[in-house]
């Protein structure tokens, strides 16, 4: 008799059978020949055609490969930038899975390097150690590993000082200015007219390095990483004409500060608005928000955002918060086709997240734990699967990409997500100082 009862089994990785690889992101980089790196510089300027843009370079003279490069990140445009800014130097970025999306072979000739987001990858060393001392090129890295949000610098991995320590070579920064302005992340759909502006400056010479600990490195990398588009936006009085230039702020303001309900954020045309209270705002030419009645809670759009990110830590510490959602999910082990995986619940709470679902017969469980997760993918309005928000929950061999069934939350499991690991390094380091104390 045929057994046809669901096999028990909770495995660490999706049940897809044989029929499903995984791609190998532990390839070392192929040399970037010539011919690319011209093609996709006269490419890039091509697409730049048409758009104001300056690259301004500073404390740049003599510096030549091998270095690094750390851009911060707004949009694929940063991409065009990247390129005409290091011509005619041969650069070897570091992608996702989805940036391999059905090109895996053209993005293994540019030299790119295969990474998922948040994840741990040792072999990654080796492949930035191959670009900087065999091949002598720029080894480009956009440490905040998504677009920015609200304009301003995400969180930024902890290991950045401790890689330009190792590698002792110089660390340039690429900042872009009015790419977020042009495409915010919130809609990229409809881009804006806007001046953008590109500083490319070395920071760190082999000879600071040295002198410097891995603490003072981190310290130094992560102040010439910020930067506020909208504080960019009115000192430069730059105006965005567009009659659309509200629409999709919600998806991150998606808490109203005069009635506290969240997810009920909606906008449209030039004003957002609150779905429970009725409560409006309108966006004006230079980003600033002013409420239609009352009392504008805030005007800058950071300062909204990270009220919500101090929320979202307040219930973390109050021991009060918990996600669950049904999910639909669907998967990207290989670069060739997204995988659909159906139905399934996501947990999010103090020990990190959690993918539940069932696939071949066979239930699988994927964990992710608060340590292992200084930050998550969030995508609005994901380009490649359905144009919804989602998240994506990685491990070393697959990419989980899940979409809610409760609306608007995403960017609140992002927050959350930063501010426990955050809370788990505070302890860390609080049981850590303890314990010296007791030494002492």
């Amino acid at each position: 008799m045929e057994n046809t009862e669901i096999q028990e089994i909770i495995y660490d990785e999706v049940p897809y059978g044989k029929n499903v690889k995984h791609y190998d992101t532990s390839k070392l980089p192929m040399t970037q020949a010539g011919i690319f790196t011209f093609a996709i510089f006269a490419l890039s300027k091509i697409l730049m055609m048409g758009q104001e843009y300056k690259v301004e370079k500073i404390n740049m003279e003599g510096i030549k490969p091998p270095y690094i490069l750390l851009s911060n990140h707004m949009y694929f445009v940063d991409f065009y930038l990247n390129s005409i800014a290091t011509y005619p130097h041969k650069v070897y970025n570091i992608a996702t899975v989805d940036g391999y999306y059905r090109r895996p072979f053209l993005m293994e000739l540019i030299g790119c390097m295969c990474k998922r987001k948040f994840t741990t990858d040792p072999e990654l060393v080796k492949s930035i150690e191959h670009v900087l001392f065999k091949k002598k090129g720029v080894m480009s890295m956009y440490p905040e590993a998504r677009y920015s949000p609200a304009g301003t610098t995400a969180i930024l991995p902890n290991s950045l000082g401790h890689l330009a320590k190792k590698m002792n070579v110089p660390v340039v920064v690429l900042l872009h200015h009015g790419n977020y302005l042009h495409t915010p992340f919130w809609n990229y759909r409809q881009p804006r007219k806007a001046p953008l502006h590109t500083t490319m400056t070395c920071v760190l010479k082999p000879e600071d390095i040295e002198k410097m600990t891995s603490e003072e490195i981190q310290q130094k990398l992560t102040d010439a990483m910020k930067y506020n588009e909208y504080k960019w936006q009115e000192e430069q009085n730059i105006r965005i004409t567009e009659e659309f230039r509200a629409e999709g702020l919600h998806k991150i303001l998606y808490q109203c500060p005069h009635c506290l309900t969240e997810s009920k954020m909606d906008s449209k045309g030039t004003k957002i608005f609150c779905k429970e209270c009725g409560k409006e705002w309108e966006m004006d030419e230079l980003g600033r928000l002013k409420a239609l009645s009352g009392e504008t809670e805030f005007s800058h759009i950071p300062d909204w955002f990270e009220w919500e990110r101090a929320n979202v830590r307040k219930e973390i510490d109050e021991g009060k918060y918990y996600f669950e959602d049904e999910v639909e999910i669907y998967s990207l082990p290989s670069c060739m086709k997204f995988q659909k995986l159906g139905k399934g619940k996501l947990t999010h709470n103090y020990n990190g997240f959690t993918v539940e679902g069932e696939l071949n017969g066979k239930k699988y469980k994927i964990s992710r734990m608060v340590p292992g997760m200084y930050g998550v993918h969030v995508e609005y309005d994901y380009c490649y699967v359905r144009p919804d928000d989602c998240i994506d929950i990685s491990t070393s061999k697959d990419s989980l990409y899940c979409y809610p069934t409760k609306q608007n939350v995403i960017t609140k499991l992002s927050f959350a997500t930063e501010e426990l690991y955050k809370q788990k390094m505070e302890k860390r380091l609080a049981k850590r100082a303890e314990r010296l104390n007791k030494i002492q």
